[in-house]
């Protein structure tokens, strides 16, 4: 677990030392990160958002911990090679690859939709406000994967370790805000790297 300003703070320098194109004409994107799919990026990110600042998610809960899915890479494999060492950031030597990092964005988008849709078959306080404040962003991840990401790559659902609920609303609240503010940071890092494949710098 990490302190969530401290870990929001150190993606958002990452995201502050990624190149953008300038002047330069902007190649077709890649297929899944253009149009309508660029727009559920940002609707994902959006949609977090308001789930976090509602008082639904975080009815009783003083925690400030936040829960990272630590089995993907996608901080990594979605970071272009950088110039500078920023001091949470490991600098990369290798070269951007963009299918690795679409197949890791792929595999989160997924962890994350089977684990709150999951959440919202099981025992809820507020129920019918956090079904609207987190249905959006199922379906939201659906369209992601099953429609804008669906030819890139293919995975088995049971090999994504996903979270365990159980029968306690307290508990599952809990876990879901701490992964939630997870997810937040990782659909920043998701934002900046689809912005970044647009861009086409790393074609260059």
């Amino acid at each position: 677990f990490a302190n969530f300003n401290d870990v929001a703070s150190c993606v958002l320098l990452l995201s502050l030392s990624w190149r953008t194109s300038e002047a330069l004409p902007v190649p077709a994107p890649s297929p899944g990160t253009g149009g309508q799919c660029a727009d559920f990026y940002k609707m994902l990110l959006l949609n977090i958002s308001k789930a976090l600042d509602s008082i639904y998610l975080s009815d009783g809960i003083q925690s400030e911990k936040i829960e990272m899915r630590n089995t993907g890479e996608t901080v990594l494999a979605c970071a272009p090679t950088l110039t500078q060492n920023l001091g949470c950031v490991t600098q990369r030597n290798s070269s951007f690859s963009e299918s690795e990092c679409l197949k890791n964005i792929k595999k989160d988008l997924l962890y994350y939709h089977e684990a709150i849709a999951s959440y919202l078959t099981g025992p809820l306080k507020n129920g019918p406000e956090e079904i609207r404040l987190l249905s959006p962003i199922v379906e939201i991840t659906k369209n992601l994967t099953e429609v804008c990401l669906s030819c890139n790559f293919f995975f088995k659902i049971e090999t994504l370790r996903l979270q365990v609920w159980g029968n306690e609303s307290y508990n599952n609240r809990l876990e879901m805000n701490k992964m939630m503010k997870g997810f937040h940071i990782r659909a920043i890092t998701i934002n900046r790297a689809i912005g970044y494949i647009s861009s086409g710098d790393h074609r260059k």
